[in-house]
């Protein structure tokens, strides 16, 4: 068990005072059965009325809207969360589904709807021959087959930090052969979906205290990785950037279909693009003393 302080400050300056644009946040920790929130505190400056809401699947949202003109806007996320993920995790998955390929209850597959199909075109099918390669055999173990897949990513991807904005298609990273944390998952994503698996894009925090993790920066990072549906086990944490399985060091913000829909910070304002001077991304997960 892990208790963990989260700081996650946003800066953005700018050359004059401007009006700003309702801003929507995604930056409170998602409980899960493995991750509990002890307590979170979100502040601007300038202050702003926030309001809160859960979007279709789940996440907390919340929406500040300010209404004094400024030169800068700082949000600032603080959180304390308990992690008790295992390093070593053993996932029950339901004997149906334990080998590849499997069908998902009618449920399930409705429930899942648009998170198994691909979100990218793929000219020439170039995503679903590469992900083919993986699949040795008719039927196949399903862990085995998403870990190598996971592996198949790090193992022919290089990793790159990016700062600027958005996200490279999976034939971009297949082409250049390296991409951020963020390329890394919607590549993963997108190949299990070919095969019919329901996944989703996950936003959240690399705990990352030795510093042996890819994609940490400091003692933690702002960070994506993927959850793939599996019956009996549940939604499974795979983070192709470290090559691991299992949520033992990540702690989730928001889930998502397409990753542009997990974006931690998002908002406007009233000027030109000269405007902005910069925008500084701070992120702190640091060991905190246990709750008695």
């Amino acid at each position: 068990m892990a208790c963990l302080d989260i700081l996650h400050t946003t800066t953005y300056r700018y050359r004059q005072a401007v009006s700003l644009g309702p801003h929507r946040m995604m930056l409170r920790p998602r409980e899960t059965r493995e991750l509990r929130l002890l307590s979170y505190a979100l502040t601007t400056t300038p202050e702003a009325h926030v309001t809160w809401a859960h979007d279709v699947a789940g996440n907390a949202i919340a929406t500040a809207s300010f209404t004094t003109p400024t030169d800068h806007l700082v949000i600032t996320s603080r959180a304390r969360v308990e992690l008790t993920a295992p390093a070593w995790p053993v996932f029950a998955i339901a004997a149906a589904a334990t080998r590849f390929p499997f069908v998902y209850a009618d449920d399930d597959w409705t429930d899942l709807g648009a998170l198994t199909l691909p979100q990218y075109a793929d000219a020439g099918g170039r995503l679903a021959l590469w992900v083919e390669t993986f699949v040795m055999a008719r039927p196949t173990d399903t862990l085995a087959l998403l870990k190598d897949i996971s592996f198949g990513v790090f193992s022919q991807i290089s990793y790159q930090s990016r700062d600027d904005e958005g996200t490279q298609s999976p034939g971009q990273t297949l082409d250049r052969g390296w991409g951020s944390c963020r390329d890394f998952a919607v590549l993963f994503a997108e190949a299990v979906r070919h095969l019919g698996l329901g996944a989703r894009i996950v936003s959240g925090y690399l705990s990352d205290a030795e510093a042996g993790f890819v994609g940490s920066a400091g003692s933690g990072s702002t960070h994506a990785w993927v959850e793939v549906f599996l019956p009996g086990a549940g939604w499974i944490a795979f983070d192709p950037t470290n090559r691991s399985v299992g949520s033992g060091n990540l702690i989730p913000l928001a889930v998502a279909r397409n990753i542009a829909q997990a974006t931690p910070v998002a908002g406007t304002f009233l000027g030109t693009n000269a405007d902005l001077i910069s925008m500084e991304v701070l992120v702190r997960v640091e060991n905190a003393t246990a709750p008695s």
